[in-house]
């Protein structure tokens, strides 16, 4: 008897099974019961998103390896499903998996606005520019219906406070792209837009549900087009499968009108590494053994480094080549010629509740 792969890609989706995070204390194994279970077909999946009532909305950090000490993430999980995020692991916290979970089971902050309006109106606020999309993507597809990221930016607008964007997305984007030119007048946004891969098949297994990378490059264009500061993040850079496409991305998106580039190195965290390889033995079983052992010779000899200093660029042999090789093509290119320093001076907190004005 021939039983379904339930651990075979599913259409759309990214990972390839639903690993149990390393909080539980127990994980399941599907087992024949005698009545055939094994034997029928796997139930389509299905994007389930809920409401999840925020305590706090903006995350603060000290990190010397990352350019922002302040964040927001709309969302909890994210639709794109890549692969390879970072960000998957986070799903544990919540009791769900970083694999199929975290792609399929979402969460939207709906009292986001209400929140930063407290937090920003706070006494001891200090305005810096607050980062969307340091976690999860904030113009992931849901974006569409529950514009959780919409709302934050129009908040923001209105107290001129200054906000950096990275994505993986075009059309959702494009659609606020009134509001960041507004902002973008005052010097008060900058976007960054993400891209791994030029190749749009081996985009559709590592990132099945991001824009194409022929749409990114394209709203890199309608972004500079509308005077909104735009560059691009190469990003992750996955040794042996994606490094050589560097040169081509930055010179693509300078053409689109990317005034800088940057990049990070991949990483592998706690579930993230089993749920690369098996990504790796299903789509690419040739490169499998080879990626993997350039991933260690960048962490050390480990699969993941995560000390400041090392964790998004690597180390070794490998990683300083490659930062030769991208800071020349940057330069070619003229990226990076001015830094983006945005305007915090003119910001001003929002009204909260009622307010007892003195005459």
């Amino acid at each position: 008897m021939s039983y379904p792969d339930r651990h075979a890609p599913r259409r759309g989706r990214g990972a390839a099974s639903n690993p149990p995070s390393r909080f539980d204390s127990t994980a399941t194994l599907a087992d024949d019961d005698g009545w055939g279970i094994l034997d029928e077909p796997l139930p389509s999946l299905e994007t389930v998103v809920q409401a999840e009532a925020a305590r706090k909305i903006i995350a603060h950090n000290n990190s010397p390896d990352i350019p922002f000490t302040q964040s927001i993430n709309p969302y909890r999980g994210c639709e794109n499903g890549c692969v390879y995020c970072y960000s998957r692991p986070s799903h544990g916290y919540v009791g769900l998996s970083p694999g199929l979970d975290f792609e399929t089971k979402l969460f939207y902050k709906d009292n986001a606005r209400a929140l930063l309006a407290q937090e920003l109106a706070a006494r001891r606020y200090e305005c810096s520019p607050i980062a969307l999309g340091s976690n999860t993507d904030p113009y992931q597809p849901i974006e569409r219906r529950y514009r959780i990221t919409r709302d934050i930016l129009e908040l923001l607008s209105d107290c001129d406070h200054p906000a950096t964007i990275v994505t993986k997305g075009a059309a959702l984007i494009a659609r606020d792209i009134d509001l960041l030119a507004s902002m973008a007048k005052r010097n008060l946004v900058a976007v960054f837009v993400s891209v791994t891969t030029l190749d749009k098949n081996l985009k559709r297994t590592l990132e099945p549900r991001a824009a194409s990378p022929a749409s990114r490059l394209a709203v890199i264009e309608k972004l500079s087009a509308a005077g909104v500061p735009v560059g691009v993040m190469v990003a992750p850079v996955i040794p042996a499968l994606t490094d050589h496409e560097a040169e081509k991305i930055i010179e693509a998106a300078a053409a689109a009108g990317a005034k800088s580039a940057s990049y990070v190195m991949l990483r592998l965290p706690h579930e993230v590494a089993g749920l690369f390889r098996e990504w790796l033995d299903t789509h690419e079983p040739l490169k499998a053994d080879h990626v993997m052992s350039r991933v260690a010779q960048l962490r050390g000899g480990r699969i993941n480094d995560p000390r400041f200093g090392s964790r998004l660029k690597g180390e070794g042999q490998f990683g300083e080549l490659f930062a030769k090789r991208f800071a020349l093509a940057c330069r070619k290119h003229r990226l990076n010629r001015e830094r983006i320093e945005l305007e915090t001076g003119r910001f001003k907190p929002p009204r909260v509740g009622p307010q007892i004005e003195l005459f």
